[in-house]
């Protein structure tokens, strides 16, 4: 185990390296600038279409297995889960306070980037033979960019199909096992099993049915605990410039070592910041547009806005109120890492009830990630070899719930990732190589709406 999780690291290493930050911070940039900001101008466009699209009127838009609302919930209840809490402490834990500033960065582009994901995964999407809506990365690299560039699209697959047991559902279901046996004492092997049972019960019911769990358990989860944030923040509001100075200095000038905080270089604020921040958001991973291509819509462009959404919600919003949290406690020089310090920072502003809130919340976010992000490695699994793999991969899905809750999650941390990078490669190239496409149609789309005077 420790020659491979040496082996890991090294991959790590390289692939988490300079170059992968150049990568994602400039395509996302790049893809701002060419959209001439549009993301960030239409924020409120993007929030109108989302509450719009509840629900698909009788007779219209009827391309697509769920509705724009639940599109966005899906890839939402994968996006939000365990990075939103362990993984902002431990950006915070590694990075120091500068990390947040990153994150944030990270954010800004990242709306850019899941705006054209989710434009060019209805663009190019499929049908497939039982009749279903398929698409993301694999199909724009295949239909978009043609043959030559198959392979590419093969590539993600692949590796999207593995790093979704990383990602999606290990290190969820390890981190929900840890925090409910730190604070309530269950043991870890129970909370694997009744994970793996409530799991197993939605993903029969397929896209429609993780669209309608996701729907209904994601806002109320996020109103809830950015709900308990906020009163922590109040309680703490005293702290608050002050952390805001940590964050802003500290993104610059890296963090002295500290109380159980071991100091962190400029370069390690970035590194963590971008890093953690891509596996909260996982704006340019790819994953999302798979989501979004089950929409029912005919508009690239009505999808991309409201798919940008899902960034600033998860990012700049619940990682936010997170981060802030850690940092007006204190507790950010204690020591402790992951989930843990979360926990300990909810509950030095309400004893006895702030890690209870954040081991429950934990415990929602990670299922619904389960179930959102198996959905994209069937999709995946699918590309590669038929609709027929679909099943034998479902089965493998919810057999690694509960084995992930037994294993070491610094391994899983480590190797999630280290795919998660693999992932993102092959569709930021396929970003850059298609924006002509994504800036064309977002013109035309806007230009409609001068002429028609509705937006």
């Amino acid at each position: 185990m420790e020659i491979l999780k040496s082996f890991i690291g090294d991959i790590n290493s390289i692939v988490w390296g300079p170059m992968m930050l150049v990568l994602i911070l400039g395509v996302g940039l790049f893809l701002m600038l060419g959209l001439r900001l549009m993301p960030i101008l239409k924020l409120g466009t993007g929030f109108k279409l989302l509450f719009e699209g509840r629900s698909t009127k009788k007779g219209e838009e009827k391309e697509g297995e769920i509705s724009p609302f639940q599109a966005l919930m899906t890839a939402l209840s994968a996006t939000v889960g365990t990075g939103n809490i362990a993984g902002v402490a431990t950006a915070v834990f590694l990075g120091g306070p500068g990390a947040l500033f990153w994150m944030w960065c990270t954010a800004l582009v990242g709306m850019a980037t899941k705006y054209s994901e989710a434009v060019l995964a209805v663009k190019y999407r499929e049908v497939d033979e039982e009749g279903r809506h398929v698409g993301g990365p694999m199909y724009y690299i295949k239909n978009g960019l043609g043959a030559k560039w198959a392979w590419l699209g093969t590539m993600f697959a692949i590796f999207g199909a593995v790093a979704a047991f990383g990602i999606g559902n290990t290190v969820q279901s390890n981190s929900v096992a840890d925090v409910l046996h730190a604070n309530f004492g269950v043991n870890i092997w129970v909370t694997g099993l009744i994970m793996m049972v409530l799991v197993g019960a939605v993903l029969v019911g397929g896209i429609k049915r993780i669209g309608s769990v996701a729907g209904a358990l994601v806002p109320l989860m996020a109103i809830a605990y950015l709900g308990a944030g906020l009163v922590v923040l109040a309680i703490n509001a005293d702290a608050i410039p002050a952390a805001l100075d940590l964050v802003f200095t500290h993104a610059f000038t890296g963090t002295a070592a500290e109380g159980g905080f071991a100091g962190a270089a400029v370069w390690m604020a970035i590194r963590f910041g971008v890093a953690r921040g891509i596996f909260s958001n996982e704006a340019g991973l790819g994953s999302a547009p798979i989501a979004h291509a089950a929409a029912q819509t005919k508009d690239p462009v009505r999808q991309g806005l409201v798919a940008m959404l899902g960034t600033f919600i998860d990012t700049l919003i619940i990682c936010s109120i997170t981060g802030l949290v850690i940092i007006t406690s204190g507790e950010w020089t204690s020591g402790i890492s992951g989930a843990a310090l979360t926990s300990a920072a909810f509950a030095q502003a309400l004893p006895g009830l702030g890690n209870y809130l954040v081991a429950i919340a934990l415990a929602i976010f990670a299922f619904t990630t389960i179930i959102g992000w198996s959905f994209y490695g069937e999709r995946c699994i699918e590309f590669l070899f038929g609709v027929k793999a679909i099943t034998p991969y479902r089965v493998l899905w919810i057999l690694a719930v509960p084995i992930g809750a037994g294993v070491s999650l610094d391994f899983i941390w480590l190797l999630a990732d280290t795919l998660n990078a693999m992932m993102a490669i092959p569709n930021l190239i396929a970003l850059a190589l298609l924006s002509p496409v994504v800036f064309k149609l977002t013109r035309e789309f806007f230009n409609r709406g001068k002429a028609a005077n509705s937006l």
